[in-house]
């Protein structure tokens, strides 16, 4: 095992394909958790900042001790243009950890957005700025900048675990992380997903099978109906 793999900032590692980046960012964060097989989702307390806002890349993950932001400067200075910042803040509210300064020169550098379990400061600026930033809320208070962490090992953020590279897709509904290896096997299926909620919306428009057809099987399934009773 490499001396790099041993440290506690890996300054190497392996993204998402940019294609599979680039087709993934067209679809919402729930068909994409949806063809996942409903997991991936991260804990609905990640939220945009503004509803308008979407991001998709691979990302980058930090994990610092709550209240303590050291590392995320560092992660900014590794990053590459694209990457997503995925931070486990340990969900603590009690400071921002990032704020309009870090937030614009995340920008500058051409990041895809950030995503922390964890608050924010400068809000009403970062809103106005519109770079996608997914946070727990916000906070005034600043952050210590001199505990150790680590950058681009597997991390919890918003109760799911994130390895460095993983596809990282978020909208106004919330975020969701997909496995890097997994990620170009679910295109297809989410391709097909779209098309199938289309017709589904364009029956009811119609006033056909507003009814889910699977609804009385499901019903009996689980214990509801009896064999051969319909609603």
């Amino acid at each position: 095992m490499s001396q790099e793999s041993l440290h506690d900032i890996r300054r190497d590692i392996e993204r998402v394909d940019p294609e599979v980046v680039a087709r993934a960012g067209n679809f919402a964060a729930s068909i994409l958790a949806d063809v996942a097989g409903r997991r991936g989702a991260l804990d609905g307390r990640i939220a945009a900042l503004s509803p308008g806002m979407r991001l998709a890349g691979p990302a980058v993950t930090v994990e610092v001790r709550a209240g303590d932001n050291l590392m995320i400067h560092a992660a900014m200075a590794l990053a590459k243009p694209g990457d997503v910042l995925v931070i486990d803040g340990k969900g603590d509210r009690s400071c921002a950890l990032m704020g309009s300064i870090m937030i614009n020169a995340c920008r500058k550098l051409g990041l895809a957005g950030v995503v922390i379990d964890a608050a924010v400061r400068d809000t009403e600026e970062l809103r106005h700025l519109g770079f996608p930033v997914y946070a727990v809320g916000a906070n005034p208070n600043g952050p210590t900048k001199f505990v150790p962490g680590r950058i681009n090992w597997p991390i919890s953020c918003g109760g799911v675990a994130v390895s460095p590279g993983d596809l990282v897709v978020a909208d106004a509904d919330g975020v969701v992380v997909i496995e890097r290896e997994k990620a170009p096997s679910l295109l297809d299926l989410a391709v097909a997903k779209v098309a199938d909620e289309r017709q589904r919306l364009h029956d009811i428009a119609a006033g056909r099978d507003i009814r889910p057809k699977w609804l009385d099987g499901a019903l009996r399934a689980a214990g509801v109906l009896k064999n051969g009773e319909t609603l």
